[in-house]
């Protein structure tokens, strides 16, 4: 059984697979899976073109696949199988499981795998595979695991980028000469990649104090803040210039050197003159290292050589990588936030325009983390010269978030939890000043929080950025498969501009209930309403006015759009009232697919089939709801009796004996709790769901599951009374993605409907909650019954759903 924990996060049993809905590539052989997981071992991804069962296994698999298996053969291995085959057996490799979540990204493009660690996809590269015969149909991810449980959480599929062409660098192919001239990522992110402190090694540029060696012949720039962050340095806010006796050059620099980029080399005969240096400085981690490194020679009986040179690293750096502050160098990060407190050593006030004086700050500090501010520091202009940097347009509570992160290199928890808006303007910030690090764990932070109410408002900012086109295509593609209830939640989606509303309604996955929605939410889209509408309201409108003033600019974009609605898809009278509409004689466009649609329903049927694969208008989408309707209590249309007819395939056969469903009950099984009861079409009269004690509380409830490749919008349900006068009067329907986060659907207070044994009683579900989608349905007895003496029994003998069902 594959246990859902919390939201984005499930754990898989042994010997199982998670296939979830989600969770495939959109272009067949490309994309990308970033996640987490937790385990011992065997953290297990496939690869397929086809969706496989729960209890898929890759051996038994005769269909093509890849199958990549994090810590293999007890956490030691790294496996990559192709077509039943292992090609990759490799001991060594740094991609092991661990029991606390981990974070991974694998990518597949055309056959070559790439696998790396992190929070970020395509960085961190760690192991690739090139297969010569590469399988580009695979598209399904399952989440799979071997013979202990997996966790697994944040798991987004990302589209194919430029991210993925740059990968093939990597490979060595044996092709000499590149002649692809855009595996050459010459941007300035490329360049930010080697951007660190080193650059600013005995750089006079934003220097602050320098150095005097060699008996005062030699003068050495450096950096108050960063000196204070790594050691105890005599300085004062009136002294430039700091004189050390007895020190030359080549020593000095060795340690500056160990400070800007936490590695370092010097003569062995000079080793003892450095470690001295240190020591009087309180550079600790420099003393520790030259300590180790006199040991070791002392160890090994090794006279002092005058003419070889020894190297020192920072114990958490590893050899030829270029680092990003402040990980990788000897830096105290407390002393720089007590810096950014203090504001000690300070060269810069910024002022943000509308609101005054924001911080002191250290210009070397923002310099390290971004490049328009180190060019504005360096390159003449006003900023140069002057103590005072003023800055317009920007939020005082984003900005003094961002220069926390620079003085810190994390967002705090606290960041993190606030609102959206927040995380936005931070991520404006983070790209109008280059902050990179800043943008990606924006980035990063608002797709793990993405949800269908938050999804505008990203969308809004991030359609204006373009280093966020990978953020920007999963927001898309989030709208597109949520669309009733993006655009009836709220109206905040009639701010988007064309462009992205446009890619929103082309989005193959673009999920509806009705076309109809689709042509209201382009009208109210095309009247940047301010309140929720539709076809009619606009219609009224349009009797006493002209498109040009109701649409004003956008209404050759509504013109356009229009096409996007399948009109034939709609019911032959809706389209009759629609071709006598005011819309219909105003706007040629609209009249004329009306029109259309009209003379399509009437086609012959073998004239339908031919005109379906011409033109996408008249085929169904691929991801379109049936909408099962409540006529009356007991009816034969809801889900659970549509369940089982096989959807409608064959004969109806209770649909728990067939397995098309499942119901479960808060206490067990037995004759008078029994689930086949509920979905049968005969009354029983004695039926319930006893108590049960959850969070020091007693519930009673009936849960069903109808499936995980099915999902329901509920927006009616019916309830039936057993013959018992326990009657409810306080219980909730609750819907569920995962059977463990409930949402309420409706809230029953008091409600005397049920007043009769055997009687049934159905209720609508409406508001937002009506047009989300859901996997798990339970009815919750919150309060006792009218019973005495069974209060807590939930007595009903029969329960129906009804909404739009996928």
């Amino acid at each position: 059984m594959m246990d859902k924990k919390e939201k984005n996060s499930l754990t898989v049993a042994p010997f199982e697979c998670a296939w979830l809905k989600d969770l495939r590539f959109r272009e067949a052989g490309r994309g990308c899976v970033a996640f987490e997981a937790s385990a011992h071992n065997d953290v297990t991804l496939v690869f397929r073109e086809n969706v496989g069962s729960q209890h898929y296994h890759y051996k038994r698999d005769s269909c093509p696949h890849y199958t990549v298996i994090l810590g293999s053969h007890r956490n030691r291995r790294l496996r990559i199988i192709a077509d039943g085959r292992t090609v990759v057996d490799e001991e060594g490799i740094a991609l092991c499981s661990s029991s606390a979540f981990q974070s991974y990204w694998i990518s597949v493009y055309d056959g070559l795998i790439s696998i790396g660690k992190g929070r970020y996809p395509f960085q961190n590269l760690v192991f690739q595979w090139l297969d010569t015969n590469p399988n580009c149909s695979v598209q399904y991810i399952g989440l799979s695991s071997w013979d202990k449980h997996v966790g697994y959480r944040n798991v987004n599929v990302l589209p194919p980028t430029q991210d993925h062409i740059s990968l093939w660098k990597h490979v060595d192919n044996g092709v000499e000469g590149e002649e692809d001239v855009e595996l050459e990522l010459e941007d300035e992110y490329t360049d930010y990649k080697s951007w660190g402190l080193e650059h600013f090694l005995e750089n006079w540029d934003l220097s602050d104090v320098l150095f005097s060696v060699d008996s005062g012949e030699t003068l050495v720039p450096a950096h108050k803040a960063i000196l204070v962050a790594s050691g105890n340095f005599p300085l004062n806010l009136s002294q430039d210039v700091v004189q050390l006796h007895g020190v030359s050059y080549p020593v000095l620099h060795a340690l500056l050197q160990y400070i800007y980029t936490g590695q370092t080399e010097i003569l062995e005969s000079e080793l003892g003159s450095l470690r001295d240096l240190a020591l009087q400085l309180e550079v600790n981690a420099l003393v520790n290292q030259c300590d180790d490194m006199m040991e070791q020679l002392k160890r090994n009986k090794k006279l002092l050589d005058s003419g070889k040179r020894v190297e020192l690293l920072y114990p958490r750096i590893q050899p030829h990588c270029t680092t990003v502050f402040p990980s990788g160098i000897p830096l105290n990060v407390q002393r720089l936030k007590q810096l950014q407190c203090t504001g000690e050593f300070s060269d810069v006030c910024i002022y943000i325009q509308g609101h005054g004086f924001v911080a002191h700050v250290h210009k070397i500090i923002l310099s390290l983390w971004s490049m328009p501010f180190e060019r504005m520091f360096t390159n003449g202009m006003s900023e140069t010269t002057s103590s005072e940097v003023y800055i317009r347009d920007v939020s005082p509570e984003a900005f003094q978030t961002m220069l926390k992160f620079m003085y810190s290199g994390e967002l705090s928890k606290d960041v993190t939890m606030e609102s959206d808006v927040l995380l936005l303007q931070l991520l404006f910030l983070a790209d109008q000043f280059g902050v990179t690090l800043l943008h990606q764990e924006c980035c990063k932070i608002l797709l793990e929080c993405l949800s269908e109410d938050s999804v505008c408002s990203i969308l809004q900012v991030v359609s204006s950025i373009p280093c966020c086109k990978l953020i920007e295509e999963i927001c898309e593609r989030k709208f597109s498969m949520h669309f009733d209830y993006c655009t009836t939640a709220n109206i905040e989606f009639v701010i988007l501009d064309e462009s992205t509303f446009r890619k929103i309604l082309q989005c193959p996955d673009l999920t509806v209930t009705s076309e109809e929605k689709v042509l209201n939410a382009i009208l109210m889209w095309g009247l940047e309403a301010s309140e929720l509408c539709g076809w009619m309201a606009v219609d009224e409108l349009m009797t006493f006015s002209t498109p040009d003033i109701l649409f004003g600019e956008r209404l050759q974009s509504v013109q356009d759009l229009l096409s996007f609605v399948r009109f034939p898809l709609l019911p032959y009278a809706l389209l009759e009232k629609l071709e006598n509409s005011s819309i219909s004689r105003k706007i040629l466009t609209f009249q004329n697919l009306v029109k259309e649609a009209i003379d399509f329903v009437k086609l012959e049927p073998s004239r339908l089939e031919d005109k379906k694969k011409n033109n996408v208008r008249f085929q169904h989408r691929r991801s379109s709801y049936k909408e099962l309707q409540y006529i009356c209590d007991g009816d034969s249309n809801g889900v659970l009796f549509f369940a089982g007819t096989s959807y409608g395939e064959h004969p109806w056969v209770n649909p728990i004996l067939s397995k098309k469903i499942t119901i479960t009950a808060s206490s067990p099984p037995s004759r008078y709790t029994d689930p086949k009861v509920l979905v049968s079409r005969t009354y029983q009269g004695t039926s319930f769901a006893g108590p049960r004690l959850e969070d020091g509380q007693t519930y009673s409830w009936w849960m069903v599951d109808i499936g995980e490749d099915h999902q329901l919008m509920c927006n009616y349900y019916t309830l039936r009374q057993d013959g018992s006068r326990a009657f409810i009067r306080y219980w909730n329907l609750q819907g569920s993605i995962d059977g463990k986060t409930w949402t309420n659907l409706r809230v029953h207070e008091n409600d005397q409907t049920v007043c009769k044994p055997g009687q049934f009683a159905s209720w609508p579900v409406t508001g937002p909650n009506s047009l989300l989608p859901f996997r798990f349905f339970r009815v919750l007895l919150t309060a006792p019954t009218t019973d005495a003496s069974n209060p807590w029994n939930l007595c009903i003998c029969f329960l129906e759903l009804y909404g739009y069902f996928l």
